[in-house]
């Protein structure tokens, strides 16, 4: 291990310029005004791989952004390890919430700061640059290939049929993902579960125009009042989801899973203190660990009508609209979720509105053995590199495309994350820490040298 901690040490401010220079991309998926920037985006990542060592790495079309893949292929009787990664970002909306141009990285207090500098570009870049260490110290045990797409952030449809077409392209023995996050800086764990998705766009319609809320108001109904309304007759004062049907498929955990899931640590306090509440809700009879990792939601994730410019204007809009999700846990599936709702939110819609699901994307959840091989490599792995036996977490977040790749390619996924939950990702001021930047180099080199036994 010290020649690889020699190489990453003097080569680490190059290190450092080359994932800025990928964050440099503004690659917006969902704003069509960047697509280019998801090709250059791509090509960077190509560039990045072919002098990282790969014997090949290519930009490969699809119906929507484009996928790169790489390979290196030392010996096909070793075990070959695919690295997954996105290099697609969120907006960056607010901008003016932002302390720093979110497309120029700025290191301050130990700390990148950029959009994409957790998610997925500084996590993602960690395999390339742990790829070339290995290359250059001889120290490669492992067969590696890389998967990195550009629509993860939009429910990485184009991937999922790409995935079917290249599966003998593809093909390894596990898949290696650094998209999720550790308990905390001193406790490394490793995400044994993700939550499924499904996400919808509705429309309530009332009049067949906006009308002058003085003289209409009071006999004509407005259509955000009803539409919010309806979303907060979803779920009850228990915070239960009342969607007939919702929690059919849900397990239920034994006490003694219970209790073994809250071994994880947590601090209420701290977790309040950094979100700068004074108390947390959810639903009634669960822990914020259990909420978060082994329980379904359902959130308003915006929602928009009327005026909302300068100064006043007294209209009563003609339509409302939101955007609505449900995070989903293992044996959830989220296109029969997806008719549930559909089904009860235009029951419960009031004779005086009209209202439209559409569905936007969605995923499955995701569960990972504890027992299985290359989970054991990555404990030993953090057990080398951080001196502390990862714990398994169970994720609130989603990655739709992990499932995906469990039912097309037949093998399991290994969530080795190093992000935290005080990184920001999807908001304002997203940061990285530089030292967990290097640390995870580290620990995915760990990695391949455990599963190689």
């Amino acid at each position: 291990m010290k020649k690889i901690k020699e190489y990453i040490e003097s080569n680490g401010n190059r290190f450092l310029e080359e994932l800025f220079g990928l964050i440099r991309i503004p690659s917006i998926s969902s704003e069509s005004a960047h697509k280019p920037d998801m090709v250059k985006a791509a090509e960077y990542w190509r560039d990045s791989l072919l002098k990282a060592g790969a014997d090949k790495a290519e930009v490969m079309p699809t119906d929507g952004n484009p996928i790169v893949y790489g390979e290196k292929i030392i010996d096909p009787k070793k075990p070959t390890v695919l690295v997954y990664g996105h290099y697609d970002v969120m907006p960056v909306d607010p901008i003016e919430l932002w302390n720093t141009n979110p497309f120029e990285p700025v290191i301050k207090d130990g700390k990148i700061w950029a959009r994409g500098a957790d998610d997925d570009k500084g996590q993602a870049f960690m395999h390339c640059k742990a790829f070339e260490t290995m290359m250059k110290t001889g120290t490669l045990t492992c067969n590696v290939k890389f998967m990195l797409e550009g629509e993860e952030e939009i429910g990485s449809g184009s991937l999922a049929k790409w995935v079917v077409t290249n599966k003998k392209l593809v093909k390894a023995d596990i898949i290696l993902v650094s998209d999720t996050s550790m308990i905390s800086h001193e406790q490394p764990s490793i995400t044994a579960g993700l939550r499924g998705l499904a996400y919808w766009e509705v429309e309530v319609t009332g009049p067949n125009a906006d009308l002058h809320s003085g003289l209409f108001g009071g006999s004509v109904a407005n259509p955000i009042n009803t539409l919010c309304e309806m979303v907060a007759g979803v779920m009850d004062e228990n915070n239960h989801i009342t969607i007939p049907g919702f929690y059919d498929d849900v397990r239920k955990y034994t006490a003694a899973e219970r209790r073994k899931i809250n071994e994880a640590p947590y601090d209420e306090t701290e977790y309040k203190n950094s979100l700068g509440v004074k108390a947390l809700r959810g639903e009634k009879g669960y822990t914020k660990i259990e909420r978060v990792g082994i329980r379904p939601t359902f959130d308003l994730c915006g929602i928009w009508g009327g005026y909302t410019g300068e100064g006043s204007k007294t209209v009563l809009p003609s339509k409302a609209y939101a955007k609505i999700s449900c995070r989903l846990v293992p044996n959830q599936d989220h296109e029969k979720i997806g008719r549930l709702f559909k089904k009860y939110f235009e029951k419960i819609a009031p004779k005086y509105v009209t209202v439209k699901v559409t569905p936007l994307h969605g995923g499955q959840a995701y569960g990972c053995p504890t027992d299985l091989p290359a989970y054991k490599a990555a404990e030993e792995a953090f057990m080398e590199t951080y001196g502390k036996m990862p714990v398994p977490m169970y994720s609130g977040g989603s990655i739709p495309i992990i499932s995906t790749f469990e039912k097309v390619l037949g093998i399991k996924s290994i969530l080795m994350g190093f992000g935290l939950g005080s990184d920001a990702i999807h908001s304002p001021n997203e940061n990285y820490r530089v030292d967990h930047f290097f640390k995870g180099i580290e620990t995915i080199i760990a990695f391949y040298q455990h599963y190689a036994k």
